[in-house]
């Protein structure tokens, strides 16, 4: 039996997170969802996720607070973590690559974009997800099966 990636998804906004669910499922990664930043720091404490998409700007706790107290913890420094943003401001991006960040990502989300800087953070053989999930077609506005 094959173990799914678990990837930690962390935005107040429950579109965004459903959307970013259905997508993520789809391509055959386990997801766990939090809808604030001390629920994410709390989640990926008891989960272990193997990768997070997380908001920069969240109730209780922003995406940075989040990353700054993860990356203290020994666990956490390799985890690969994503920002994601709807408010992207000039600036931003190496903002948060310095704070600690693998990427950034703004809202909307480009999903193909997504699929291939997942599939480069978790070392993922594009060969063996499509055999898994089928090739990538992308119509130009989404990605279809």
């Amino acid at each position: 039996m094959q173990v799914k990636i678990k990837i930690l998804v962390a935005d107040d906004n429950s579109d965004g997170r459903e959307m970013l669910r259905d997508f993520l499922q789809a391509w055959g990664f386990e997801v766990l969802e939090a809808s604030d930043g001390q629920e994410a720091l709390a989640m990926a404490e008891e989960c272990s996720p193997d990768l997070m998409l997380m908001d920069l700007q969240m109730p209780r706790m922003d995406g940075f607070a989040v990353i700054q107290q993860l990356r203290q913890d020994s666990r956490f420094r390799r985890l690969p973590i994503v920002a994601i943003t709807a408010f992207a401001m000039q600036g931003d991006e190496q903002r948060a690559l310095a704070a600690g960040f693998n990427a950034y990502v703004t809202k909307p989300v480009d999903f193909r974009s997504l699929r291939i800087q997942l599939q480069h953070l978790l070392a993922i053989d594009t060969k063996q997800t499509e055999a898994v999930n089928g090739p990538i077609i992308y119509d130009g506005v989404n990605e279809v099966h």
